[in-house]
């Protein structure tokens, strides 16, 4: 390598680390404790935290630091509530009712477990059963309102279960939050469940459909749904349409024996639904296998399109530009059911980066904007991984980079 390389390389090493110093030059211990503080837990500390938390950076703990503003319960109650919330509901609503995506995402976090299982485990948290909430029901979010009107710590209330124990779902078609009720209620409601896997994109790869779409993939799995012809001009299909189905569609395959099930004259707002799953023995009337009927509406839009018949899902995206997006070549690129598709998901470069991302932006009230910032979400994200997907690490170190802003 050349002289000027070397002198670059160690030029761009001490730029960063510069900038790294500059951050929190401004700040001493005492504000430093105080910015972690309350954006961890959204509220001030009292004097006697303060002066733990400013003592402990002093001395070089700031990890000690943050894991102390964790244990006030703000930080599930104000911070991670209004973070995780509007992930469960098309609307993005930050303030609607805890439910139990909402809470399997906190305890999964607060338990520094492997956070690939929001989209694979058998997992579901629920309120203590000494907090005498009403039990946990398939059919209402009773259970968590209850959780949220107590004055319980929520940081030390949840306790996690199995979703196959306490719903009607066996084991095997458990996918952490994307079975949850409350995603079931916002995306497997009516529709075609393609909201699903929008939604799950959207919020665990941080891509909309519009930055995946991609017209040079095999359209043959796209729907009977989707005209070829829009407004009678093929090549809106071609150059538009194609770009998000010919992807989308095999994947949303993986959806395609569940449903959100709910009586709509006597409840139609759908607040007392339940998740459905057409097990093996199971024969929708419509379609005359496994498949649920959504899967079939429309179907003379395009007669000779894809009838789905069961729920192998198959990922086209592997290749061509969406192969970015950091696809783990040590799985297969299909599977059958919603856990094997969580599974591909979860283990992607684009999860792990996209958490990251979140919790950036939520700790430092700014998104990632300059080369330091982006040197940080690199080795974050690299760090991540290497934890074995520890979420609440994420946030140690996360509020340690931006504590002298």
């Amino acid at each position: 390598m050349r002289l000027g390389s070397h002198l670059s390389l160690h030029l761009g090493a001490l730029a960063l680390a510069l900038s790294l110093l500059a951050a929190t030059a401004s700040a001493g211990p005492r504000e430093q404790a105080l910015t972690i503080h309350s954006r961890i837990a959204g509220v001030p500390p009292s004097a006697s935290v303060l002066k733990q938390m400013s003592q402990l950076i002093s001395s070089g703990d700031t990890a000690q630091a943050v894991r102390i503003a964790m244990d006030n319960d703000g930080f599930y109650r104000a911070t991670l509530k209004t973070w995780i919330t509007p992930w469960s509901n098309r609307d993005m609503n930050p303030f609607a009712a805890l439910n139990d995506y909402t809470a399997t995402v906190m305890g999964l976090i607060r338990d520094e477990a492997d956070f690939r299982d929001v989209l694979v485990a058998d997992v579901v948290y629920t309120g203590a059963d000494s907090l005498g909430l009403p039990p946990y029901n398939s059919s209402d979010n009773a259970h968590y309102q209850a959780l949220q009107d107590s004055s319980a710590a929520l940081g030390g209330s949840l306790v996690r279960r199995s979703q196959s124990q306490v719903t009607d779902l066996p084991a095997h078609a458990t996918a952490g939050v994307i079975t949850s009720r409350a995603a079931a209620k916002a995306f497997f409601y009516a529709g075609t469940n393609r909201a699903m896997f929008r939604f799950t994109m959207l919020n665990h790869l941080c891509r909309d459909l519009e930055q995946v779409h991609d017209v040079t993939r095999t359209p043959d799995r796209i729907r009977q749904d989707i005209s070829r012809s829009p407004g009678g001009d093929s090549r809106v299909f071609l150059n538009n349409c194609v770009g998000c189905h010919a992807g989308m569609d095999p994947l949303v395959q993986a959806f395609a024996y569940y449903d959100y099930r709910y009586d709509p004259e006597a409840d139609p707002d759908a607040e007392h639904g339940a998740i459905a799953y057409n097990r093996a023995s199971d024969t929708d009337p419509l379609s005359g296998n496994r498949t649920v009927a959504k899967y079939h509406i429309n179907a003379s839009t395009f007669a000779p399109g894809y009838i789905t018949p069961n729920d192998n899902w198959l990922n086209y995206w592997r290749e061509g530009p969406n192969a970015i997006l950091a696809w783990d070549p040590t799985l297969a690129e299909h599977g059958s059911g919603a856990k094997s598709l969580g599974r591909e998901l979860a283990n992607s470069g684009a999860f792990a980066s996209c958490q990251v991302t979140k919790v950036f932006s939520k700790v430092c009230l700014r998104k990632p904007g300059n080369a330091a910032d982006r040197a940080f979400i690199s080795n974050a994200t690299a760090a991540f991984a290497a934890s074995g997907y520890n979420l609440k690490q994420v946030f140690i170190d996360t509020a340690d980079y931006c504590k002298g802003e």
